[in-house]
């Protein structure tokens, strides 16, 4: 009975796993309605050319599944340019990927003929038969680096303006917070200090922008190095959803000092509040006393001289 190769098993079940998770990416695009081979380029929040994806060290375009992936990629997470870069690479061009950027997976096919197939075919005379293989490496948009050659470096187009109000964009850049722009996903992660918003172009109401802008703020506000919250919570547990509560409040209390009005939330994404209010009354006090501290924290960094905002006297009862 022929011994298997558990090096040749394994390479299998990965090449497997790897032709699946590709192709249950493609069935969602089209899930969803959209064509990953028919890039919609006038779509608003998409800022790069129609191109082909291109290595920006090399100069060679991509090609077969990986333009579909790296396409996806600049639609899904806003990206200005279709160049691409490994993290080697930007390091060898002077430069380097940006702290926190996640990579888009790539993959490479080819054919190998292994030791024991050509000891096979020299024994029998027959034809050594290759075998097919991915392998995956991760690569970076130009946008997700720094220091690069001036020609390399891309930019996304500056917000039209009128579409980030002055006061919430002077707001943003008095608080220091690193707020990056693009993608299809607003989120603060906690670990590494930033915050990811989509640009204002992709909303179909550009005044909603601003409020999860301030909702990711209100997250922001809550570092161990600020107000100090726990944002411990994975998704869907209790701590999460009380975060989001607080987050959501803060925002809701900055916009109305603000004088902004955005629209009103979808039904849906309250449904993970109400499990956790049902079970706790005195949830929604502390939640609504810790948003207020957020917000007055936000609005502190508002100039001119109105910036400071009186916390209630009772803050400390409310929150017990």
């Amino acid at each position: 009975m022929p011994r298997s190769n558990p090096s040749r098993s394994a390479s299998a079940a990965d090449r497997t796993n790897l032709y699946d998770e590709i192709t249950s990416n493609i069935i969602a695009e089209l899930e969803s309605g959209r064509l990953p081979w028919v890039q919609p380029w006038g779509f608003c929040s998409v800022s790069a050319p129609l191109a082909m994806p291109k290595n920006a060290a090399t100069g060679r375009t991509y090609s077969g599944i990986n333009i579909l992936i790296l396409w996806g990629a600049v639609v899904a997470r806003g990206f200005s340019c279709q160049s691409w870069l490994t993290f080697r690479q930007a390091l060898s061009l002077g430069g380097n990927v940006r702290k926190g950027e996640r990579g888009t997976t790539v993959v490479y096919a080819d054919r190998f003929v292994p030791d024991d197939e050509r000891r096979r075919a020299r024994e029998t005379g027959e034809e050594a038969q290759a075998i097919p293989f991915l392998k995956r490496f991760t690569v970076f948009s130009t946008d997700q680096c720094e220091g690069l050659p001036g020609e390399l470096v891309t930019a996304p187009p500056p917000v039209r303006e009128g579409l980030i109000l002055p006061e919430v964009e002077a707001l943003i850049r008095a608080s220091g917070a690193d707020l990056r722009l693009g993608g299809e996903r607003a989120f603060y992660a906690p670990a590494l200090d930033y915050i990811q918003v989509p640009r204002p172009e992709a909303y179909f109401e550009p005044i909603n922008w601003h409020r999860t802008a301030l909702h990711e703020l209100g997250h922001w506000s809550g570092h161990a190095s600020r107000l100090a919250r726990d944002l411990s919570g994975g998704f869907g547990s209790g701590k999460y959803a009380r975060e989001e509560l607080v987050a959501e409040m803060c925002a809701a209390f900055c916009c109305a000092t603000l004088g902004i009005t955005p629209t009103v939330r979808h039904a849906d994404y309250i449904g993970s509040w109400l499990e956790v209010l049902r079970e706790d009354s005195k949830v929604i006090v502390r939640a609504a006393s810790a948003a207020s501290k957020a917000a007055d924290y936000l609005l502190a960094f508002r100039p001119g001289p109105e910036q400071q905002v009186s916390a209630p006297a009772d803050d400390k009862r409310e929150a017990a």
